[in-house]
C-alpha cells in the first residue's frame, strides 16, 4: 500500500512544479480543498542502491547498510530544491525516504506517518516559499521530512531527546516551522487565522493546511471550514487521506480496525473526471485562461456534479480530489519501506529497530511498566464497581487501556482522534452515575455531576 497526495490551486496559472508566484491581489477561488488518496504502485526490481526502475525507485534494505544520498547531501533547505527537475525531485524524494528509515532506526520515534508524505513534503517545498508560506502539518508527528528539508537533517539523531529536535513542528526550533501543533485537528483553525492576519496587514503569501484523515474526525476541523467559508480568506487545505481515518487502535489480539463512520464517507468521495477534463480543456482556450477557467468552475460543477463531494463545496471550498500523490510528477509514489507496508499498524510509532528486518529492539525490562500498573489497578476498580468506563482517543495501546479493553470489551470506548468529543462524552456518562476515566496523554478522571 502506497499513500498518495497532490494539491492543486483554482484559477493560479503555474504549473504543478515551478515556484508559486507572490500574488498581489486575491484571487477569484478562494479556498481550495484537495484530498490524497491511497494507490497501489507497480513493483520495482531489486538493486543494491537506491536506483531508477521501470517507472518507479526501488530502495533496497536487505543489506541494512544506508546507500550514499548524493542529492539529498545538497539540500540544507528549500532554497536548494529551487531548480530541481522533476526526475531530480523523484530520486530527492527517494533519498528522503532512505535518511528517514534509518534515521528512526536508530532513536526510534514516528515512521509510518511521515514516509507517506515525503513525496507531498519535496513538492509542497518546491513550489511554496517558506517561511513566507505557511505550511502547518496536522497531525504533526508527520513532519520529518518537513524538519530534514528545513535545515535540521543534522539534528535528526536528537529528535525527542532532551535538548534535541521536537517530535512535532515547533515555531521556536524554526521559522519554518509556522505553527505547533500535536494531537490533532488544529491545522485548519490556525491556518485560517494565518491567513486572515495575513489579509488585514496587506500580504499575498499562501497558507497550507495538511491535515490527515485521522485528524478529520475531530469537530474542531468542520468547525473552522465552516467559518473559512464565512471569512472567504485565501486558504488551501490538503486532506491526507492514507485510508488510516483513526489508527488502528493496538488491542491485545491486534490492530482493531479505525473507528468512526467517516472512513466510509471518504472513500466515497470523489471529483467529477469529466468535470476536471472539462476545465482544463477550458485552459487551452484564448489568452484569459483564469477567466475562462473561473467561468467553467461556476457552471460547469452545476451541470457535472461530484458525487459525495459537496460537503466541501457547500462550505466554500473548491474541492479538487482524490488525486495520486506519490509520484513527483504527478506526486505518485513508489513503494516506501517494506516492513512497515507489512505491519498491521504500518510501524507507526516504534523503539529503534533493524533497518534490514524491520524487528525493533525493545528492550526487556525485569517490572511492568507504569502504563501496566495503572491498567491493572483500573482493572481492579472496574471489577467491583460496574459504573466504571474507559474513554481513550485512538490510543489504547499508549494508555494501556487496550488491557482494560480486552477484560471489558462494553466498557471500553475509543472515540478516534477527538479529543474535545471524548471529554464531553465523559461528561455525558457522569451526568448519568457512571465514572468516566478518560485517557490520552494524561489521565483525567471525570466527576459525577
Amino acid at each position: 500500500m502506497a499513500f498518495s497526495a497532490s494539491f492543486f490551486l483554482a484559477n493560479q496559472c503555474f504549473p504543478p512544479f515551478s515556484k508559486a508566484p507572490r500574488i498581489s491581489s486575491p484571487c477569484s477561488s478562494k479556498r481550495v480543498f484537495v484530498r490524497s488518496s491511497v494507490s497501489n504502485s507497480e513493483d520495482c526490481e531489486e538493486s543494491k542502491v537506491i536506483k531508477k526502475a521501470q517507472d518507479c525507485w526501488k530502495i533496497d534494505f536487505s543489506s541494512g547498510e544506508k546507500p550514499p544520498t548524493p542529492l539529498l547531501d545538497t539540500i540544507n533547505y528549500p532554497v536548494h530544491m529551487d531548480n530541481l527537475s522533476t526526475q531530480e525531485l523523484e530520486r530527492l524524494a527517494s533519498e528522503l525516504r532512505t535518511d528517514i528509515v534509518y534515521s528512526v532506526a536508530k532513536t526510534g520515534g514516528h515512521l509510518s506517518s511521515s514516509l507517506g508524505v515525503v513525496e507531498l513534503a519535496v513538492a509542497l517545498h518546491h513550489v511554496f516559499n517558506t517561511p513566507e508560506d505557511k505550511i502547518i502539518w496536522d497531525v504533526g508527528h508527520q513532519a520529518y521530512p518537513h524538519k530534514i528539508l528545513t535545515g535540521r537533517r543534522s539534528r535528526m539523531h536528537t529528535i525527542r531527546k532532551t535538548s534535541g529536535l521536537a517530535g512535532f513542528p515547533k515555531r521556536d526550533e524554526s521559522v519554518h516551522d509556522a505553527f505547533g501543533a500535536g494531537h490533532s485537528s488544529t491545522s485548519i483553525s490556525a491556518g485560517l487565522g494565518m491567513a486572515v492576519a495575513r489579509d488585514l496587514l496587506g500580504k499575498s503569501n499562501h497558507v497550507i493546511s495538511v491535515i490527515g484523515d485521522g485528524a478529520m474526525t475531530a469537530g474542531q476541523a468542520y468547525e473552522a471550514m465552516n467559518n473559512a467559508g464565512f471569512l472567504d480568506s485565501n486558504l488551501i487545505v490538503i486532506l491526507n487521506d492514507n485510508k488510516q481515518v483513526s489508527l488502528p487502535t493496538a488491542t491485545l489480539d491486534g490492530p482493531a480496525t479505525p473507528v468512526g463512520a467517516l472512513s466510509s464517507t471518504l472513500t466515497k468521495l470523489q471529483a467529477s473526471t469529466k468535470f476536471r477534463k472539462l476545465r482544463d480543456a477550458a485552459k487551452q482556450i484564448g489568452g484569459q485562461t483564469h477567466e475562462v477557467a473561473a467561468n467553467v468552475d461556476e457552471h460547469a460543477r452545476g451541470m457535472i456534479s461530484a458525487s459525495g463531494s459537496t460537503l466541501f463545496e457547500d462550505l466554500g471550498f473548491y474541492y479538487i480530489g482524490p488525486v495520486d500523490g506519490h509520484s513527483i510528477e504527478d506526486l505518485r509514489k513508489e513503494k516506501g519501506y517494506p516492513p512497515a507496508e507489512a505491519a498491521a499498524d504500518k510501524m507507526h510509532g516504534v523503539v529503534k529497530f533493524d533497518v534490514k528486518s524491520g524487528q525493533q529492539l525493545k528492550p526487556k525490562s525485569s517490572t511492568l511498566t507504569y502504563t501496566q500498573y495503572f491498567a491493572e489497578s483500573l482493572i481492579k476498580e472496574a471489577e467491583v464497581d460496574n459504573k466504571i468506563v474507559a474513554i481513550h482517543a485512538a490510543m489504547g495501546g499508549g494508555t494501556g487501556l487496550n488491557y482494560f479493553q480486552k477484560r471489558f470489551p462494553d466498557r471500553c470506548f475509543d472515540v478516534g482522534i477527538a479529543e474535545q468529543h471524548a471529554v464531553t462524552f465523559a461528561a455525558g456518562l457522569a451526568t448519568e452515575g457512571s465514572q468516566a476515566l478518560l485517557c490520552h496523554l494524561l489521565i483525567i478522571p471525570a466527576t459525577r455531576i
